[in-house]
């Protein structure tokens, strides 16, 4: 049909919306495509370092980011962490009162807590504190051309800029995953005890009777699958920044939102696993 023809304009209308739909369609799988070749070529320089003597992981570049990225982010996910421990003490208590079921507040918190917001709780907040940081930290490297320096030099920049930070990222966010499920428990049996007048020897007693060690284990299991993928996000973004600092701008804004939605959806997918394995 010719440009002039009186329907066109109409026919461009109804196919705006699926020219815009189709483009954004690529644009995610390319995006997915790119982090799950940045994974593999991750896991090949990390095996090469294990197997080989010849290939160094860098070991100290590791636990630089470990500290960076894992230790200085202790006090943020802990302080979160026991807010939603309060909260989730304070808001079960006056309905499950009305039912003469206060004191099973301890299990409510402890299957909520080991099961998800342990580790979705800590996976979110490092993603503010690590993630961005990131992205902004290897973005501003691609745009001082610190990367092509790399490369002109025969320095692979997966090996040398993003195997640290993902080891480090999935390495803290496990361990962030355990000390969010001590604090929140901790910190929901605290005001049990001393507000909502249910017995410590209660309390324990109930939450032992409810939270399975196999809770425990899928909510680190979660946090360390959670970390992979602020690493490889995050730095997937740094390295594909362009237009100087706006395109860091970008990237960094960028990150906080892949990495928030791909946590959700995760998790969501983890927990259909799980109840179709019969384990929640």
């Amino acid at each position: 049909m010719p440009d002039d023809a009186p329907s066109s304009p109409v026919l461009r209308l109804l196919t705006a919306p699926l020219d815009y739909l189709g483009g954004w369609v690529l644009y995610i799988l390319e995006h997915i495509g790119a982090a799950v070749w940045l994974f593999f070529d991750t896991i090949v320089w990390i095996g090469r370092g294990i197997a080989t003597r010849k290939t160094r992981l860098g070991k100290r570049a590791i636990v630089a980011q470990v500290v960076r990225i894992g230790v200085r982010s202790i006090f943020i996910v802990a302080l979160v962490s026991g807010c939603v421990g309060l909260i989730l003490a304070l808001q079960m208590a006056p309905p499950l009162e009305e039912l003469g079921q206060k004191d099973k507040v301890a299990n409510i918190v402890g299957v909520a807590v080991l099961r998800e917001l342990g580790p979705l709780i800590g996976a979110i907040v490092l993603t503010g504190f690590a993630g961005a940081s990131i992205a902004a930290e290897i973005g501003t490297m691609v745009v001082s051309e610190e990367v092509e320096a790399l490369e002109a030099t025969a320095l692979n920049p997966i090996r040398f800029l993003v195997v640290p930070r993902i080891t480090a990222t999935v390495l803290s966010m496990t361990a962030l995953a355990v000390i969010a499920d001590v604090v929140s428990i901790v910190a929901a049996l605290g005001i049990c005890v001393l507000v909502l007048d249910i017995p410590y020897a209660t309390f324990m007693s109930n939450l032992y009777s409810q939270a399975k060690q196999v809770d425990f284990v899928t909510g680190v299991a979660k946090g360390t699958v959670f970390g992979l993928l602020i690493g490889v996000i995050a730095c997937l973004n740094g390295l594909k920044v362009a237009g100087g600092a706006a395109g860091v701008g970008r990237a960094t804004t960028g990150t906080v939102v892949q990495c928030i939605v791909a946590i959700v959806i995760a998790d969501l997918a983890f927990t259909a696993v799980f109840y179709a394995l019969k384990l929640v």
